[in-house]
This record gives C-alpha cells, sequence and structure tokens, in this order.
C-alpha cells in the first residue's frame, strides 16, 4: 500500500466519494432531468393516467346503468310474473265457479225432469188405477149380479139396482183392505 501511495494513486477511501465537480455536474444534470421530467413525460404520464381513469370511471357509470336497468327489468319481470300468477288463479277461480255453476244447473234440471218424470209416471198410474178400478167394477158388477142372481134366485137386470149393489160391495172391500193396511 505504501507503494501506492507513492505512485500518486488515489487512496481507497477516496475511491467511494467522488469529486466535489463530479457532485456539481451530477446536480446540474439531475436538475436539467427533473426539469425536462416534469415538463414533458410527467404532463403525458398524468393524462394517460387520467384518460384511464376517466375510462375506469365510465366503465364504472355505464356498468351501474347497466345493472340498474337489469335491477328494472327484473323487478319489472318479477311485477309481471305476480300478475299472470294472480290472472291465472283469477281464471282457475272463475273456471271453478263456472263449473260449480254448470254441475248445480245438471243438478236443477236433473232434479225437474226427475220430477218432471215421477209427477207424469204418478199421473198415468192414477189414470190406469181408474181405469183398472172402472174395468174392476164393470167386471166385478157383471159376475157380482150374476152370483146374487143365482143366490137370491132373482134376476138383478136393473141396472140402477145392481149398480148399487155393486158399489156397495166394492166400498165394502176397499174398506177391508184400507183397514188390513
Amino acid at each position: 500500500m505504501i507503494l501506492a501511495e507513492a505512485e500518486g494513486a488515489v487512496p481507497g477511501w477516496r475511491l467511494l466519494i467522488p469529486l466535489p465537480q463530479e457532485i456539481v455536474w451530477s446536480l446540474i444534470f439531475l436538475v436539467i432531468f427533473a426539469l425536462v421530467f416534469m415538463k414533458f413525460v410527467l404532463p403525458r404520464m398524468n393524462a394517460v393516467l387520467d384518460e384511464r381513469a376517466e375510462k375506469i370511471e365510465g366503465g364504472i357509470r355505464h356498468a351501474e346503468k347497466i345493472q340498474e336497468q337489469a335491477d328494472q327489468l327484473r323487478e319489472q319481470q318479477e311485477q309481471e310474473l305476480a300478475a299472470a300468477r294472480q290472472e291465472a288463479a283469477g281464471i282457475r277461480e272463475k273456471s271453478r265457479q263456472d263449473g260449480q255453476q254448470i254441475v248445480d244447473q245438471a243438478k236443477s234440471r236433473a232434479e225437474s225432469e226427475s220430477d218432471r218424470v215421477l209427477t207424469a209416471g204418478r199421473q198415468q198410474l192414477s189414470a190406469e188405477r181408474i181405469a183398472a178400478s172402472t174395468e174392476l167394477r164393470g167386471e166385478v158388477g157383471s159376475l157380482a149380479s150374476d152370483l146374487a142372481s143365482k143366490i137370491v134366485g132373482e134376476s138383478l137386470t136393473d141396472d140402477e139396482r145392481s149398480r148399487r149393489v155393486i158399489d156397495r160391495f166394492l166400498d165394502d172391500l176397499e174398506s177391508n183392505q184400507s183397514a188390513t193396511r
């Protein structure tokens, strides 16, 4: 080491510390570089960053608008769906009521038709009973008058008399039947 100092070499600790003129020139260059950077590069970088931030904010606003529209559409669809469900329930209820009304009308018609058929049957039965009774009275009357003629020994050809005898006989018969019932 002594040898290196004798030849005019820079000592080792001096290698780490720059010379004052190098520091000054470095500072001048740094100031010029900083000014150029702030004058030209920094505004362009800020403009690009601002543009990017504006695009991002615009995208966010656009996404929010689309989200709001989607929410409105979803709400509108839910309302329409609820209205459709309510309308369907109304239609079902009206159909149920119409069906019940049709059933009630059919029952009413069936009952009235049944009543009409029963009434007609009763009338026909009553007419047939009267006809049978009349016919039976005639036949029983002739049989009774023949029998009475044979028993009494005289002819009961008088129609009025025979009719009275027959009516009295049949009335007795009916009263006996009514009493046994």
